[in-house]
Parts: structure tokens; sequence; C-alpha cells
């Protein structure tokens, strides 16, 4: 499975901005696809994650009711898009895939199937 994300950039405080994923390599609606991020000297921690055929999300506190997940099967593809961005959201946001649900949601980001290679979101004035 490769996962090649895009979107990342940029911007100003209360901007919004959509990331992509791009999945391919098995079939897409076999896996659970969510977004972790990490800041220099963290752990990568999980933003957002949505199930097979888009049926369930799950949000970290610091993003619900500005971030959305969603998923097109059809185009193998998952975005996050993110409305009302704050400085503290800047990090390197990746793109994650497994066939579990609670293997995405326990944090054990050890025993995740699939990463992407990150794309950086800076919000900064």
């Amino acid at each position: 499975v490769q996962l090649v994300e895009s979107g990342g950039g940029l911007v100003q405080p209360g901007a919004a901005l959509r990331l992509s994923c791009r999945h391919s390599g098995d079939t897409f609606s076999r896996y659970v696809m969510a977004w972790f991020r990490q800041t220099p000297g963290k752990e990568r921690d999980i933003v957002a994650a949505i199930t097979y055929f888009g049926g369930k999300s799950h949000y970290a506190d610091s993003v619900t009711g500005r971030f959305t997940i969603s998923r097109d099967n059809a185009k193998n593809t998952v975005y996050l898009q993110m409305n009302g961005l704050k400085p503290e959201d800047t990090a390197v946001y990746y793109c994650v895939a497994d066939p579990v649900w609670d293997t995405v949601l326990s944090g054990r980001t050890l025993d995740i199937a699939y990463w992407g290679q990150g794309t950086q979101v800076t919000v900064s004035s």
C-alpha cells in the first residue's frame, strides 16, 4: 500500500486548507483511514479517523468542530478539511491506513500498518 499526501502549505490564522491522501496498492475500502500530526519533539497524535465506507468518524478534541474527515472510495482518496486554522495546528500531517479501527484509535503508532510521507502545514501570520 502506498499513501501520497498533498495540500499542505503556509496559511494565516483563521484560514482553511484541505489535505488529500491518495491510496494505492490494495482495495481502499478494506482500510480505516486517518490523519495524524506531529510537531518537533513530540509524538504523533491522531487528528481524525474514518471507517471503511465513511459511516463513522472520530476527532481529537482539539479539532472537533473545525476539521472534517471524509473519503471517496471511487477515487481511493481521503480528505481532511481544516477550517479556522490556529498556530497550534502547525505540524507535519500524516495519512495512515490500517484494516482495524481499534488499532488506529489506540494511539499505538508502531502498530499502524501504513503511513504516508507527511505534508507540512504551517499556520502563521
